[in-house]
């Protein structure tokens, strides 16, 4: 099979290399300023498209790997996207977080082209993907799962069909809520107890010990203790997003989102300050009281 790409983020790099270097599989990407460094990629033999049609037409699988619904869109059905380019047969795998109703739009859009749609976000970080260890929620028909279990192999330890289409985003959304209010819960406590002259290392072990042992906590310890952000290189605008991606899709089922709301009004306010592309640990300084006149 040949396989495209449209989003070669952080993520979608790590996706990429993997494609081609565990799976043997031939590579086109979208040429796009919003990529990581390509240099790796195109020495692996990938091939730069201009647009994703251009993509689309060079591949028998496409993964999908951008911020969001808005981008989704623009991918799959703008001027130039993939739906004008795709041959029947294609399998688009959108691995972004994006809201369940946009996945079956897109799905429904693409089905009528005569070719497969699944969603099949990710769980895991940027350097899961760089070591081919990603896990996917894959929402859609089991058999086109199966037609493109192969490719999904060469980047990820663990995937799971979870569902209809759309059902992997509803549980990416339901994971990034749980995972960012976590660590949104934990910053604020991390803030104040370094206010508080508390040693991070012994906040830490403390929480370990106890039950605020999390993978929250293991991923916001290393800048707790030791300023070290690079361990969830994630940016809070970014977390921004998903919570209010898991707000609208809780809005629209009648669900309750208290908690959720609490947790979006502590990060934009973050944002709305311009730090929105700091990473999500850094939200453990960011919730810090100003200092005093003294400097206190």
């Amino acid at each position: 099979m040949k396989v495209g790409i449209v989003g070669v983020g952080l993520m979608g790099h790590g996706i990429a290399r993997n494609v081609m270097r565990r799976g043997g599989y031939s590579l086109s990407f979208l040429d796009h300023p919003g990529n990581q460094p390509v240099d790796e990629l195109i020495r692996l033999g990938a091939s730069p498209c201009k647009t994703p049609a251009e993509v689309a037409a060079a591949s028998d699988v496409v993964i999908v790997c951008v911020t969001g619904s808005p981008q989704v869109e623009a991918v799959v059905t703008g001027e130039t996207g993939l739906l004008s380019g795709l041959t029947p047969g294609t399998v688009i795998v959108d691995c972004s977080t994006a809201l369940p109703e946009t996945t079956r739009r897109m799905g429904a859009a693409v089905g009528a082209a005569g070719c497969g749609y699944v969603d099949a976000p990710m769980t895991r970080t940027a350097k899961h993907a760089h070591e081919g260890q990603l896990n996917l929620l894959v929402g859609g028909d089991p058999e086109l799962l199966e037609r493109v279990r192969p490719v999904l192999a060469s980047f990820t330890e663990d995937v799971k069909h979870v569902g209809p289409l759309g059902q992997g985003h509803e549980l990416k959304l339901l994971h990034n809520y749980v995972s960012i209010g976590f660590m949104t819960l934990l910053a604020e406590a991390a803030a104040h107890a370094a206010d508080a002259h508390v040693d991070g290392q012994v906040l830490v072990d403390v929480l370990a010990g106890g039950g605020g042992a999390s993978a929250a906590l293991d991923r916001l310890a290393p800048f707790i203790v030791e300023g070290d952000r690079e361990g969830l290189p994630f940016a809070i605008a970014n977390a921004q997003k998903d919570i209010n991606y898991f707000r609208d899709m809780a809005r629209q089922s009648g669900a309750q989102k208290i908690i959720a709301d609490g947790v979006a009004n502590a990060i934009s306010a973050v944002t709305e300050s311009g730090n929105g592309q700091a990473y999500l640990p850094e939200l453990v300084n960011l919730f810090r009281k100003p200092p005093r006149v003294d400097g206190v």
